[in-house]
């Protein structure tokens, strides 16, 4: 379960594995992704966290997180969109299904 600030924002959650990290939702079917996919990244910062969404077919929201799992940046990225790096450095990002991260501001404390 994901939870922001102690609201449930989604229940099934999936860590990226090492391939998963490769592939993240590349290929996949909108009917099918009902889970926040969080990416663990290897150090904390912009570049090393950026995200893409080339071979993705439907929009995500997408919460960037720093090393204390508070949100520092968030947005809604669309299909084919190159690449994105957040405002401030993060060591996660959570990928969730579009309007999962409406209500989740940034600063917000994320567990799961």
């Amino acid at each position: 379960m994901l939870k922001a600030d102690g609201k449930k924002i989604i229940s099934k959650v999936r860590v990226a594995s090492p391939l998963g990290k490769f592939l993240g939702l590349m290929f996949k079917r909108k009917s099918k992704f009902n889970y926040a996919l969080i990416f663990e990244f290897i150090t904390e910062g912009t570049v090393t966290s950026s995200l893409h969404m080339l071979f993705v077919f439907f929009p995500t929201d997408v919460l960037f997180l720093d090393g204390n799992k508070k949100v520092v940046d968030k947005m809604t990225m669309y299909p084919f969109r190159l690449h994105y790096s957040p405002k401030k450095p993060a060591k996660f990002a959570v990928e969730l299904p579009k309007g999962k991260a409406r209500g989740v501001k940034v600063g917000a404390k994320i567990f799961w």
